[in-house]
């Protein structure tokens, strides 16, 4: 599939406001995000994602800067249509009472069904895609909080699918779960990208996982700024390891992996402290 732009920011600041004042957390953003592209954000707490994202959603307005969604000022987009274009996957939990998985799912078509929510044939086929891409069909009845966190977090991507978007920005989709579950969701958007051509842009903590398998990193820190590339040009440009290593914590350039450092491990002197580390 040819890879287009989906995604441009120019010379972004990001940040909020605060008593009219305007508090900068990320500055001069240059960058873009591609169909078919898996992207992840990765950064330590406090260093700017949700910020960024929010940014790059809509939620906020960007202190300085352009961004360009399919080529168009991310302003001159109404509400509704950048749902047309634009799918979010929050962390939090949605607070439902008694309403099904597919109900959920097919949420994620009101950018088409107008005011009252009513499911055409069409849009239940468009549901019923999204539940079959996700592999989660057999939940289709289960009421959500009778889920599972990784089965609640599979439905909440297939509510994005059925908003039949380009691009999805996900908000840390792997926290609260094991890593077989881990491991699941993001084989599950690598699928995505490649087979539906999707733009899926995700923040996570997940740093192996997130080397291993996307095709782009977002580094972001408040000191060192913003630094974007593949995992491999930013292992061998000392980036991660920058970005990411603090006392007892050495990466591996080679393997391209995270671990305990020797010396912390022969210092420590208690083995099952170590273990807890890991």
């Amino acid at each position: 599939m040819t890879k287009t732009e989906t995604i441009r920011v120019e010379h972004l600041d990001t940040g909020y406001r605060n008593n009219n004042k305007k508090v900068v957390i990320s500055r001069d953003i240059n960058a873009s995000l591609y169909s078919g592209q898996l992207a992840c954000l990765l950064g330590p707490n406090g260093a700017g994602k949700s910020t960024l994202l929010k940014t790059l959603t809509a939620f906020i307005p960007p202190i300085a800067g352009n961004i360009y969604v399919e080529g168009k000022p991310l302003e001159s987009y109404s509400e509704a249509s950048l749902a047309k274009v634009l799918g979010m996957v929050l962390t939090e939990k949605l607070n439902v009472e008694n309403m099904t998985a597919y109900e959920l799912v097919g949420l994620g078509r009101s950018p088409y069904t107008g005011f009252w929510g009513k499911l055409s044939d069409y849009d239940k086929e468009i549901v019923d895609k999204a539940f079959n891409l996700v592999g989660i069909d057999t939940l289709k009845t289960r009421l959500v909080q009778t889920l599972s966190d990784g089965e609640r977090q599979k439905v909440m991507i297939a509510k994005a699918l059925a908003q039949e978007t380009p691009i999805i920005f996900l908000d840390e989709p792997t926290a609260f779960l094991d890593y077989p579950s881990k491991v699941e969701i993001m084989l599950l958007l690598r699928k995505l990208t490649m087979e539906q051509n999707k733009t899926v842009f995700m923040s996570t903590h997940d740093l192996d996982l997130a080397i291993q398998m996307a095709d782009s990193i977002w580094l972001i820190d408040k000191v060192y700024g913003v630094n974007i590339g593949t995992a491999e040009e930013l292992a061998l440009s000392g980036s991660l390891e920058k970005y990411f290593c603090r006392e007892g914590v050495e990466f591996d350039a080679e393997r391209r992996s995270f671990r305990i450092s020797d010396f912390y491990k022969r210092n420590f002197g208690n083995k099952n402290e170590v273990a807890s580390l890991v």
